[in-house]
């Protein structure tokens, strides 16, 4: 529906506070950096070779979190579950296509929450999948008018760049030509994607000749503004890169010698493998310099990516986060020249995780380690730096802003605050982290084992040594719970198998511990009954 008229701000909800609190000298501005694509490829996570450091600047000021996990690996269901707080099964956004109020009308989103409490919230770039929010943006959220982007803003008169994306001359005038359709296919897992250019781009160019570097301009300019307005202020700024496709300017790409990319170890499907757990890595296939160095069959869940493309691919991706790191200096420099860094509480988080080769998988869309893990930074006033193995999910981050900021914590989020793991960094405040992702039978497939549905659902429980999945036919954990529904079981150590190549969950000497995570997954399954 289109609810751009008739909205109606809907603060009021369950056993939340509404009553808007006065601004105080005490209460801490927040600076929320949204990443798109990046995974825990940083030199604070232990990468050697990236080169990061605004990001590492950052993580010397805030606690590292070593395990942390997304909801669902695709940008949609994965924004729309960590700015609400609230899981998948319970947003109903798990794909591209829908929009988060459809769904939930009176749903509560973090800035929509802090606005009542007495901040102005404003935001850049991509904070919500565009598909998922109104307008585009979730004007329920923002206080602030949204920043949007003009030709003008632009270096050395260049203009937007061509589907949001290239500044090669040749490239923009072959998207003149040819004005490629929007969403003209669907990908295996049924998303929207559209006819793209080439998968990297690497010219001679200012940072403000791409979206990000206009970004992280103008929310210098939106962060001057609200240090002056005499309120707390929520400001969020949403960097698109590293996403495909992997374009930075050529000064990023030269930091780099491509010889030195490193190839995934693993680039085989797991032994007993669980096989609907693997894609065709259609994301990355769609652009059309890529099936010319893909050596297995399109039919194939198999790419086999020549290893000069790999190469070219990590060479692109490393540049596009160090050309994103740069912008996360800039406005970190803004926060310090103002002299407000110490009285800001600085989130950075990765939407999800990428698969860069391993499992001879390209992109996210899985419940694999790699496309789960993802990069969350926490910088706060009074909290000591460093690193946590504690265990934490994207619908923590509500809770904890709240309980950072001081203000009420919403009863119903699904997360819970990390505040104490900032404080004690061997502190646990979790058992787990659960992520999802579906998959569709063929219609033979489907008929052979006689499911009236095609759709499967993938539950991940992540545990700090095992990641168990429980796929799962026609069921969404707002269902009970009937053994009669699980299509398979994965199981993998990840204490002595990191790189996930063996499921063993029909090893007999795991068979104690496979029927306690079961066990763990049922019952969750059935607290999300309660709630929904």
């Amino acid at each position: 529906m289109n609810m751009k008229k008739t909205w109606i701000v809907p603060f009021l909800l369950g056993t939340l506070v509404t009553n808007v609190i006065a601004q105080t000298t005490t209460k801490p501005n927040i600076l929320f950096i949204a990443v798109d694509d990046l995974k825990p490829i940083l030199g604070c996570y232990g990468n050697t070779l990236v080169k990061t450091p605004n990001i590492d600047r950052l993580a010397k000021m805030g606690t590292v979190f070593m395990r942390n996990y997304c909801q669902q690996s695709v940008c949609g269901p994965t924004r729309a579950s960590l700015m609400t707080g609230m899981r998948p099964d319970y947003t109903k956004v798990w794909d591209l296509k829908t929009q988060m109020r459809d769904m939930n009308p009176n749903i509560l989103t973090i800035p929509q929450h802090l606005i009542t409490q007495g901040y102005n919230a404003a935001g850049i770039g991509k904070i919500y999948h565009p598909s998922s929010a109104i307008d585009k943006i979730d004007p329920l959220s923002w206080n602030i008018p949204y920043i949007e982007l003009k030709a003008s803003d632009y270096a050395n008169g260049m203009g937007k760049p061509a589907n949001s994306q290239y500044q090669n001359p040749a490239t923009k005038a072959l998207f003149l030509q040819e004005a490629p359709a929007k969403a003209a296919v669907e990908d295996e897992d049924m998303n929207p994607v559209s006819r793209k250019g080439p998968s990297s781009e690497c010219i001679d160019v200012p940072d403000d000749a791409y979206n990000d570097g206009v970004y992280a301009k103008k929310a210098k300019a939106q962060i001057q503004n609200l240090s002056k307005a005499g309120k707390p202020f929520f400001m969020a700024v949403g960097f698109h890169k590293p996403h495909l496709p992997f374009v930075a300017p050529k000064k990023y790409w030269d930091m780099y010698n491509r010889n030195d990319m490193p190839l995934e170890k693993f680039q085989e499907h797991s032994k007993n493998a669980v096989e609907i757990a693997y894609h065709k890595s259609g994301e990355l296939r769609n652009y059309p310099d890529i099936p010319a160095f893909a050596t297995l069959s399109g039919d194939s869940l198999r790419i086999g990516l020549q290893t000069e493309k790999q190469k070219e691919l990590i060479h692109g991706y490393y540049a596009s986060v160090s050309y994103m790191d740069a912008q996360v200096g800039v406005l970190l420099n803004t926060l310090e020249e103002l002299g407000i860094l110490k009285n800001t509480i600085i989130v950075l988080w990765g939407d999800h995780g990428w698969h860069l080769g391993d499992h001879d998988l390209w992109e996210k869309h899985t419940t694999f380690e790699q496309a789960n893990r993802s990069p969350l930074i926490i910088a706060a006033p009074g909290m000591k730096p460093g690193q946590t193995n504690s265990l934490s999910e994207h619908v923590d981050i509500f809770p904890t802003l709240c309980d950072l900021a001081g203000v009420p914590i919403p009863t119903f989020l699904a997360g819970k605050s990390l505040v104490p793991v900032l404080k004690n960094k061997a502190a646990e405040v979790k058992d787990f982290s659960m992520s999802q992702y579906h998959r569709t039978l063929t219609s033979d497939e489907a008929k052979k084992l006689g499911y009236k549905s095609r759709k499967l659902w993938g539950y991940s429980m992540r545990t700090k040594q095992y990641r168990y999945v429980m796929w799962m036919n026609d069921f969404t954990s707002a269902q009970p719970f009937s053994p009669s529904k699980i299509y398979a079981t994965e199981l993998y150590d990840l204490e002595k198998d990191p790189l996930e190549t063996v499921n063993i969950v029909a090893d007999k000497s795991v068979s104690n511990q496979s029927q306690q995570l079961y066990n763990q997954v049922v019952q969750f399954f059935k607290s999300q009954e309660v709630k929904q």
